[in-house]
């Protein structure tokens, strides 16, 4: 058997150091983990990035999306080498769907009353828009039950995410080949727990792990979030190379 590398996809309004606690907890139980950038400027540019990623390590590879990083691995994970999803507190879109369709069928959550937008270059073309949190609001909506002095400062360190990506199609979807699992934060303020649990049960997920938790769970409860990684490994059959 060969045990698959972790690769951890962070979302929006955040970086690879949202993993950074279920990174260490993997880490000191021996597993080989990767934490790559997303970039956030478009659905289709970030996850063919990741699939590029994941083509070039070397073995098996377990994509573990949080948040629109549930978006990127759905559409990443169709590389040839990914063998399993994880989604937390993620995203799990179907072909032809985008973030704001799959969002707008359910009430919105108290993310939507506190986002800013602001312009950035685009080289040859008209400014392109991009999205972030309110500093006020962000410990509260994003990060509830983040330490408040490091909530503060990934409220003002924010990775912002180009309009451009809420509206874009996703163009594969991974689940459909793909064994997945996926946790749901049952008090997430980012987005309404309804949206992951309707994702969840629509690609057939084989475990979903409800947990009373805020939208960066992976900081909140980071042992939790690294047990159903763990365990999706153990329940995957994957042949040595």
């Amino acid at each position: 058997m060969t045990t698959p590398t972790i690769v951890l996809v962070h979302g929006a309004f955040a970086d690879a150091a949202s993993w950074a606690p279920v990174t260490k907890t993997l880490l000191d139980q021996g597993h080989k983990v990767l934490v790559p950038p997303v970039f956030n400027r478009s659905l289709s540019g970030d996850s063919a990035y990741i699939k590029s990623f994941v083509e070039q390590i070397d073995g098996p590879v377990l994509l573990a999306g949080h948040s629109y990083g549930g978006a990127v691995i759905t559409v990443a994970g169709v590389a040839d080498n990914v063998v399993g999803l994880v989604y937390v507190s993620g995203y799990a879109l179907d072909e032809g769907e985008s973030l704001g369709q799959l969002q707008g069928g359910f009430p919105d959550s108290e993310l939507a009353a506190n986002l800013v937008y602001s312009t950035y270059p685009v080289e040859g073309g008209e400014p392109g828009t991009d999205v972030s949190v309110k500093i006020e609001a962000f410990p509260e909506v994003f990060a509830a039950g983040v330490d408040p002095e490091a909530a503060a400062v990934l409220a003002v360190s924010q990775r912002p995410l180009s309009a451009v990506a809420f509206g874009e199609p996703a163009s594969a979807v991974a689940w459909k080949t793909k064994p997945s699992w996926g946790i749901v934060s049952s008090s997430d303020h980012t987005i309404n727990p309804d949206v992951e649990r309707f994702g969840y049960e629509r690609a057939g997920v084989r475990k979903v792990v409800e947990i009373d938790a805020p939208h960066l769970v992976m900081q909140t409860h980071p042992a939790d979030v690294a047990r159903v990684i763990t365990d999706a490994i153990a329940e995957l059959d994957t042949p040595s190379a």
